[in-house]
């Protein structure tokens, strides 16, 4: 949520960043509900010291033995007042609040203007997209064939876009999460958490899902509760109404999740293998860190990622994403495409983003910062700044994995660096 007062104060520039973002809401109507507001204050202010004034007035009569009933009528109605304009500006406030809910992040300075996938930047390659000498099968034929995947009985127990890991398949889903969560708490320095995967509407709000990705969650009927799209909602609420002191941060965070999204608009769209389905595996990266340090701690969250995709020896390039596909509530963002031979395309397996203090002004996320010795008083809060990326969505690496290390034989070859989670078979997937 951007700050009403950078709103009031920078319209047009605000105005331009949902544009850019292919964004809309009604600003103009939110200024003037701010308008409305502030009048509304000024009067309450005025109403108040009037009715300060009068009180005295009476008091000072009743000292004289003396009941002013003109004083004591104008009290009454200076409080009926009051208490009609507290009510219209409650209202208010909660129509400004509706509307703030719903204007985009700010895109960064260094985020290249576009309106599509085709104008983000790409920053880096890794690896050498791989070459075949037979013709290579798509990961949803390899999985079916190695009886690794089985799309069929999901679709009987639960419908499309799900999938069923039997076997070593199931034990490859199990080893990528564990070889992603001990990297990353062993070398980078995250601190794991096993969150709940069922989160409130609060939850979903402070991260930027509500309100106005609605049709994207589940719900559950009759309950203020939603299964979560990605780990990042309940680990950033881990601290939602906290103030934090500036010697915690930074924080960081590493978690696995299922995740759980209705896929709303995608029809058609990647119908076929681990690609996009409504449940799906995925270790998350969360980051609070102080406003001065949020640029490079981005930079290095990705790296972070990156260093999964470097272990698999899997083909990969880091994309900057446009304006036009930043997304709602980043400021920036780098993808993480991983080449997959089906698609003869790079593929996203992680999206890296730095919220500013988006996030954290919508859940109320603070630290004070630190006192100099001898300086005297405190610091005023301040809002803190979150980071999040995948590290990484684990049914599409396991794609990439049975589509970059097939054979001709049908066999997949098992990366190195995944092998002490999948003992036996000597590193070969095969029927």
């Amino acid at each position: 949520m951007l700050d009403l007062k950078y709103l009031r104060e920078n319209p047009e520039e605000a105005r331009r960043a949902m544009e850019s973002k292919g964004e809309a809401a009604e600003l103009d109507a939110l200024l003037e509900w701010d308008e409305k507001r502030r009048s509304r204050l000024k009067e309450v202010e005025t109403l108040k010291n009037r009715r300060n004034v009068v009180s005295k007035e009476i008091g000072a009569k009743k000292a004289e033995g003396i009941n002013d009933e003109e004083k004591m009528e104008e009290m009454r109605r200076i409080s009926s007042q009051i208490k009609e304009y507290d009510a219209e500006i409650k209202e208010i406030n909660n129509k400004i609040l509706e509307i703030q809910l719903r204007i985009p992040n700010i895109p960064d300075p260094e985020v290249p203007a576009g309106d599509t996938e085709e104008e983000n930047e790409i920053v880096r390659y890794w690896g050498t997209p791989t070459q075949f000498s037979f013709n290579p099968r798509p990961h949803w034929e390899i999985g079916e064939a190695l009886n690794l995947l089985d799309f069929n009985r999901a679709g009987k127990i639960s419908g499309s876009r799900f999938v069923l890991y039997s076997g070593r398949g199931a034990q490859m889903e199990r080893a990528l999460i564990n070889l992603m969560l001990d990297l990353h708490t062993g070398e980078h320095g995250y601190r794991e958490i096993f969150p709940p995967f069922l989160v409130n509407g609060d939850s979903m709000t402070g991260t930027g899902q509500l309100p106005k990705f609605t049709e994207d969650m589940f719900k559950v009927e009759d309950y203020d509760l939603y299964l979560i799209p990605t780990a990042e909602v309940p680990v950033t609420n881990l601290h939602r109404e906290e103030i934090l002191q500036e010697e915690e941060l930074p924080l960081y965070y590493t978690a696995y999740s299922a995740c759980f999204r209705a896929e709303a608009g995608s029809h058609g769209r990647d119908t076929r293998g681990l690609v996009r389905q409504h449940q799906f595996n995925k270790v998350e990266l969360v980051k609070f860190v102080r406003p001065e340090d949020s640029p490079q701690e981005l930079e290095k969250l990705v790296q972070d990622a990156e260093r999964v995709l470097q272990l698999l020896n899997l083909p990969y390039r880091v994309a900057l994403m446009c304006t036009g596909d930043l997304g709602f509530a980043a400021a920036k963002k780098y993808d993480l495409e991983v080449w997959l031979p089906s698609s003869d395309n790079y593929r996203e397996v992680s999206s890296c983003s730095n919220f500013r203090d988006f996030q954290a002004r919508r859940a109320g996320i603070r630290y004070r910062p630190a006192v100099p010795e001898g300086s005297g008083g405190g610091k005023k809060t301040a809002f803190v700044h979150t980071l999040n990326g995948s590290g990484l969505a684990i049914g599409r690496v396991l794609a990439a994995i049975l589509e970059n290390f097939q054979q001709e034989d049908g066999t997949v070859i098992v990366p190195e660096a995944l092998r002490p989670y999948m003992p036996g078979r000597e590193g070969v997937l095969s029927g």
